[in-house]
């Protein structure tokens, strides 16, 4: 089986959307299918405009618009897919788990399972199958167990193909990748299996930036990347609290540490905290996986990541309670921004979501304009804490269309994703229409704060006395 003509992707989500979109443009030749139980989101993928896709990342939708119905297609009927498919891409959800044991830690491997068992039971022929979700350490194990026990003669070979996208720039990381790292068994068949994916990638990236590994290999270097690039985040954000006692600026020692070649400039930028579907959750399975083989210390260390993550957002909540003199109580307060950064419409663990919640316990009336999330989904993350009531999570909270409405009369402003249109509000505008002492808290250390208190504002910011 060299020749792959045929792909179907199971999922249709933030990965296997855009993945296998650049895919079908890149490989005209290839029969790329993308499935999903979800009617809405596969009508959403169909829809005659390609602005309404249900993905918001830079560039896809002329991606889209070039493949789709060419050789792109998106559907509900997962079987016929199968079926069809030599190649199949598992692109499905992996929560951590809510329930059981590794509660609150370990991946909830429910969709993969029943991924597995679906091709097994659907496939005629052999197949390949590729683990494209972010997954726990040992999962194609367990994939390969559940494919090889079904007893229908049929073979498959079980690949890791973990993706390295950032969200805002996914477009651009699938058309030229610092690196595609494909893992897969030592055996001639896996070598072979191997083979066919580096195929596919390399009609449009240079082999030098394949890398081949065991499939254990690839799975954890995955859940280790995000664990790094997370690090990064909670270790600045450390520093911008001693800051914030000092006289210290966060910006300057970002600048300064950045330019150290060893140490590099990225991720260095401190904030409210991280958020995303990926770094949370890969170093919880990280910390699960170390204290499964009894590794405390390993655990306990990759835990304060999260830890100082959610001690960030914690803080940035409480200190708008300490400056509008320790209460909030029936004050508004607007957030520019819910999507957990910037050119992106993904609201997983955004810090605004825990932001809100904290501040409505507070009972603070919160007032929301985000340019690409709308009200729907600012209530169902609020709803999924399950914190409060959802009838007073939608009476504490409103959502605007317009970012002038949303500050109109409110007693502070908080900055928690890094838009670009923010700072080229007409903030004079804004203040003329605030309560005064009118207070800004820049989460992102975005605005110019300089140009904000020559207007009248109380600025604070992240890391800045």
């Amino acid at each position: 089986m060299k020749n792959i003509t045929n792909i179907c992707c199971i999922g249709a989500g933030y990965v296997g959307g855009p993945t296998m979109a650049v895919v079908a443009k890149q490989c005209p030749g290839i029969k790329v299918t993308i499935v999903d139980l979800n009617e809405a989101r596969i009508a959403a993928w169909n829809d005659p405009d390609v602005n309404n896709i249900p993905v918001y990342e830079p560039g896809l939708s002329d991606v889209v618009a070039e493949a789709r119905g060419r050789n792109l297609f998106f559907s509900t009927d997962v079987d016929k897919a199968i079926d069809e498919a030599q190649m199949i891409f598992i692109s499905v959800n992996t929560p951590t788990k809510t329930y059981g044991a590794g509660k609150g830690m370990g991946a909830d491997l429910k969709w993969i399972e029943l991924c597995a068992r679906q091709i097994a039971r659907v496939s005629k022929t052999d197949k390949i199958i590729v683990e494209k979700s972010t997954l726990p350490v040992r999962t194609a194990e367990a994939v390969r167990d559940i494919l090889q026990n079904t007893g229908n003669g049929v073979k498959f070979q079980v690949l890791s193909n973990p993706e390295f996208l950032a969200e805002g720039t996914a477009v651009e990381d699938l058309l030229a990748p610092d690196r595609v790292l494909i893992g897969g068994d030592s055996t001639e068949e896996g070598q072979e299996a191997i083979q066919a994916l580096v195929d596919i990638y390399a009609q449009w990236i240079p082999q030098e930036r394949i890398l081949t590994t065991n499939v254990w290999s690839s799975e954890l270097s995955k859940l280790v990347a995000n664990a790094f690039l997370a690090q990064r985040i909670s270790s600045i954000n450390a520093i911008s609290e001693l800051c914030e006692k000092t006289e210290a600026d966060i910006n300057e020692v970002s600048r300064a540490i950045g330019t150290d070649s060893r140490i590099g400039p990225k991720f260095l930028k401190a904030s409210v905290g991280f958020g995303g579907s990926c770094f949370q959750k890969d170093i919880l399975n990280l910390v699960y996986i170390s204290r499964s083989f009894g590794l405390r210390e390993v655990a306990d260390y990759w835990e304060q990541v999260i830890i100082m993550n959610d001690h960030q957002k914690k803080r940035f909540a409480l200190n708008i309670v300490r400056s509008l003199y320790n209460t909030v109580s029936g004050k508004k307060i607007t957030f520019l921004g819910w999507a957990f950064k910037k050119d992106t419409n993904d609201t997983r663990e955004s810090a605004a979501i825990y932001v809100a919640d904290e501040l409505l316990n507070e009972q603070a009336e919160i007032k929301v304009y985000d340019p690409k999330v709308g009200e729907k989904q600012v209530y169902d993350d609020l709803n999924y804490l399950e914190t409060r009531k959802p009838e007073e999570n939608t009476k504490g909270l409103s959502v605007f269309e317009d970012p002038y409405e949303a500050c109109k009369d409110a007693h502070a402003i908080a900055v928690l994703t890094e838009w670009d249109e923010f700072k080229d509000y007409d903030w004079q505008r804004i203040y003329d229409n605030m309560l005064k002492p009118a207070k800004i808290f820049d989460g992102r250390n975005l605005l110019d704060a300089e140009k904000l208190r020559a207007i009248g504002f109380k600025v604070q910011a992240i890391g800045v006395k």
